[in-house]
């Protein structure tokens, strides 16, 4: 898939993503994700929010105290959106792998389920560390490698007597790029990578993981997605707490 007809599909459903996932509608987010961001960013006066969608986390951190917020995303249906809802931050179109900012400019960096849509991730976690002053944190939400390695997935085994339902991993090691119909008509680019292929990255450039998270799914989800409770013990979120060395 070409970087134009990603940025295309981007295009076409940022409204998927507003309706699905923004002001309240997700319960990832609302129990989850949000809280996670508000603590760790937490003090934070200056924060780049990379991938920033409709500004979310941006506003977030903005009604959190950050005197400087900057959200950057490359999508035009986010920003504008962004924008219309305000908050504080100031948007930016740009890739997370070229950021029109200054080297040490700020306190914290975020972003939230936006690493397994970026092609060029070393070149992402590089600009990432270029930009935080030494000593400022990273925080890094995925959804999990584990849940999203090709071929994972629940297995009712009606061989076995009794039945059994199990979870499936697929090609883990794999570094692999599909394009998911995520709801009828909607297809979204990710790139599966291990979770060693970012963590390593994220050493190449000088950040040192201080936190992980695997924290399991929300009471919301499980109760909108009965399907979720047989999974209740395998994590759908993944986040790491890097920091800049000084």
């Amino acid at each position: 898939m070409t970087a134009t007809s990603r940025d295309a599909l981007w295009e076409a459903n940022a409204g998927w993503w507003q309706d699905g996932f923004t002001a309240g509608a997700d319960p990832e987010y609302v129990e989850q994700i949000m809280p996670m961001a508000a603590e760790h960013l937490g003090g934070a006066n200056e924060v780049v929010d990379l991938g920033t969608g409709e500004g979310q986390v941006a506003r977030l951190a903005s009604a959190g105290g950050a005197g400087r917020v900057i959200g950057l995303d490359p999508t035009v249906a986010q920003l504008r959106v962004a924008k219309q809802r305000s908050g504080g931050p100031h948007y930016i179109r740009a890739e997370a792998a070229q950021l029109p900012l200054a080297d040490a400019s700020f306190d914290a960096a975020v972003a939230c389920l936006v690493f397994e849509h970026i092609e060029h991730v070393d070149a992402a976690i590089a600009e990432v560390a270029r930009v935080l002053r030494p000593g400022g944190r990273f925080l890094l939400f995925l959804n999990h490698p584990l849940l999203q390695a090709p071929g994972s997935g629940w297995i009712d085994d009606h061989v076995l007597d009794p039945p059994e339902q199990y979870w499936r991993v697929g090609a883990y090691l794999v570094e692999d790029h599909t394009l998911e119909e995520v709801e009828k008509g909607v297809f979204i680019p990710f790139i599966h990578r291990p979770l060693s292929r970012y963590v390593n990255a994220l050493i190449g450039a000088g950040l040192v993981i201080r936190t992980m998270a695997e924290p399991p799914p929300p009471p919301g989800l499980l109760a909108r997605a009965q399907e979720y409770a047989q999974a209740a013990t395998i994590p759908r979120l993944l986040f790491l707490l890097a920091q800049r060395e000084p």
